[in-house]
């Protein structure tokens, strides 16, 4: 490094200045490497997938252990340096980076161990979902995870994090069996049910609040190697009758069967007629794991002249990357969503009036099935909404290139046309930049409170404060 000196945005709101000889004392702690603007793979460090973060640090910390991540967070708390983490940078958010701060990237920490006669998978914090389902799909195991295979785990459990298995087994929180993790004061600490127990609470649905998670160990379940997932639609003239449809089939679903109803233009993939690229569409979107496939989806065989059907018999891993065509990375990303008790005729005609003012190219909208393991009040995580049977939302999708004012324009109203219908609970991970602490409050309901005490005891200083913070009693 030149000699110089770097200002860093401190926890306080002010500059904080910090020598190069200083930094270069502070990389040589680690068995990672501190970048600063300029160094390989820098560009990569800083990078999230939404295309709307509009945010650099000033500095870039690449831990390659958990003590790599403690001397980081001793460090930023010494220097009062504004400090955030970075999993797979997938959150809508951007709060994978503290503008002008210390960003610590995680994607170093890849491992994956597997222990198929416990059922147990051990995971480091930089892993993606698609690295743990390689991973345990050698086995046919799986635990539950998102379904974006370039999410990363962290950030996703620690949100809660629902996918095509929650109905059967719960949120990825619920399958959680231990953490380890470094907490503000720069411990390495062990978290399970019975070890720190309010602390594991806190991080089943608390996000990173209160510390920076270096290993999460998850319950395995037999499922795969081959699942019946896919997708069908048929022209958005149809939409009353799919959407009925759907609502008929969640009803008595088993909980090896999720499946989710979205209407978007088609896109042009090979498995779309060319006739209908772009133009609208409703589908249905299916992952079943359990037997009887054939016979639990036949109210969609019933519907009958799909305009493609690619549901099928498949690898679960491969169903498990299906949708990551409709969340392309540098994108800009504006989404809005809320939990439901249920469906009714009346929101599903809300919903497809305000999907048909959201269709663009990229965009889409979406109702998505959750009742089952979820609703069970399982040991008493952090993670709230146990009242939620869907999910449903309006995603608006653009290129950076492009003026997305009129696609958040329609997502926005769409969102405020199903708010009646909602649970009155929302995602923590599908929240916005924008969304005040008071959605973050609705998000835990009546945990927030003890959210708060537990944050007290274990970051009373606030220094994990680039999430969807849980502010601390002062």
């Amino acid at each position: 490094m030149n000699a110089r000196t770097f200002e860093v945005a401190g926890l306080d709101g002010g500059r904080v200045g910090l020598t190069s000889d200083r930094l270069e004392r502070f990389g040589s702690m680690l068995e990672g490497s501190l970048l600063t603007a300029g160094d390989d793979g820098w560009d990569e460090a800083v990078g999230v997938w939404n295309a709307m973060v509009a945010k650099t640090p000033a500095l870039v910390a690449r831990p390659a252990s958990a003590r790599d991540v403690a001397a980081a967070v001793r460090f930023a708390a010494d220097h009062g340096l504004l400090l955030s983490v970075k999993g797979g940078g997938h959150n809508i958010a951007g709060t994978a980076i503290a503008e002008d701060g210390l960003t610590l990237d995680m994607s170093l920490m890849r491992e994956v161990a597997v222990d198929p006669v416990a059922r147990l998978a051990r995971v480091g914090a930089g892993c993606l979902l698609g690295d743990v389902d390689r991973a345990t799909q050698a086995h046919g195991l799986a635990s539950v995870l998102g379904f974006v295979s370039d999410t990363g785990v962290a950030g996703l459990t620690l949100g809660g994090g629902f996918g095509y298995l929650t109905r059967r087994f719960g949120w990825a929180a619920d399958n959680l069996e231990e953490v380890e993790i470094v907490t503000a004061d720069g411990k390495i600490l062990t978290a399970d049910r019975e070890e720190n127990a309010d602390l594991f609470w806190a991080i089943r649905g608390g996000g990173g609040n209160f510390g920076v998670v270096t290993r999460f160990t998850f319950r395995l379940h037999e499922v795969g190697p081959l699942v019946t997932g896919g997708l069908t639609a048929w022209s958005a003239d149809r939409a009353d009758e799919v959407l009925a449809t759907y609502m008929e089939l969640t009803a008595s679903a088993p909980r090896t069967l999720t499946a989710a109803a979205m209407i978007r233009l088609a896109p042009p993939a090979p498995f779309v007629p060319q006739e209908w690229h772009f133009k609208p569409v409703v589908g249905i979107l299916v992952c079943h794991c359990g037997p009887n496939a054939e016979a639990d989806l036949e109210p969609l065989r019933d519907l009958g002249e799909p305009l493609f059907d690619v549901i099928g018999e498949q690898p679960y891993s491969a169903q498990q990357s299906m949708l990551d065509h409709l969340e392309p990375k540098g994108m800009h990303q504006y989404w809005k969503s809320e939990f439901l008790p249920g469906l009714s005729g009346a929101y599903l005609d809300t919903f497809r009036d305000a999907a048909e003012g959201v269709l663009s190219p990229l965009s889409f909208s979406i109702v998505f099935h959750l009742g089952g393991a979820l609703n069970e009040e399982r040991d008493g995580g952090a993670v709230g909404n146990r009242d939620a049977e869907f999910i449903s939302g309006f995603t608006g999708t653009w290129r950076p290139s492009e003026d997305g004012g009129g696609i958040v324009a329609k997502v926005r109203e769409g969102w405020e046309r199903i708010r009646p219908f909602s649970t009155g609970g929302n995602y923590v991970n599908f929240q916005l930049a924008e969304d005040d602490s008071a959605r973050t409050a609705d998000a835990y309901g009546d945990g927030y409170e003890r959210l708060r005490r537990v944050k007290s005891e274990y970051d009373p200083e606030n220094l994990f404060t680039v999430n969807r913070n849980i502010r601390p009693f002062r």
